[in-house]
């Protein structure tokens, strides 16, 4: 089931520009800013959230500040690529909190995860819970990243 896009107007760019750099700002200041009404302005937002282009407003968490300092790429190749074997996996990666994103690709391997974890000892524990216990997993290489040179999950719009 495909669901149609709502449609976007240059205002509702313009205010999911704004919100996504900062989802806290004023409702006042969004709407002169947009160069619209408040009213109007809540009810555009309002509308984008019950449509799903806006899927959720969150606080973006500093990882060093709360102590998860390690961030692993990990490359993953699956044994069956049938249905179920497939779905499993992804119901395994969709539940473990460590797992920020995944991403079911084309190509040598079948998905990439971006993994935020304390320290390389709850990395090894993850990749018992994630590889080999839970099985389907031919092989996983994994990447630790040095730096974090760019983190966003922002839109170009």
């Amino acid at each position: 089931m495909t669901v149609e896009a709502p449609q976007i107007d240059a205002f509702d760019r313009h205010l999911l520009e704004l919100v996504q750099r900062d989802n806290q700002m004023p409702m006042r200041e969004l709407a002169e800013l947009v160069n619209l009404s408040l009213p109007a302005v809540a009810r555009r937002l309002q509308r984008l959230r019950k449509s799903g282009v806006i899927m959720g407003d969150r606080s973006v968490l500093s990882p060093d500040h709360v102590g998860i300092n390690t961030t692993v790429i990990v490359n993953v190749s699956v044994l069956s690529e049938v249905i179920e074997d497939l779905d499993a996996i992804r119901q395994r990666f969709l539940g473990c909190p460590q797992v920020q994103q995944c991403y079911y690709v084309t190509g040598d391997i079948d998905f990439i995860l971006i993994i935020a974890v304390k320290d390389m000892k709850e990395y090894e524990k993850l990749t018992r819970e994630l590889f080999f216990e839970g099985g389907n997993v031919k092989r996983f290489m994994t990447f630790v990243a040095m730096d974090r040179v760019k983190v966003s999950l922002d839109l170009k719009l």
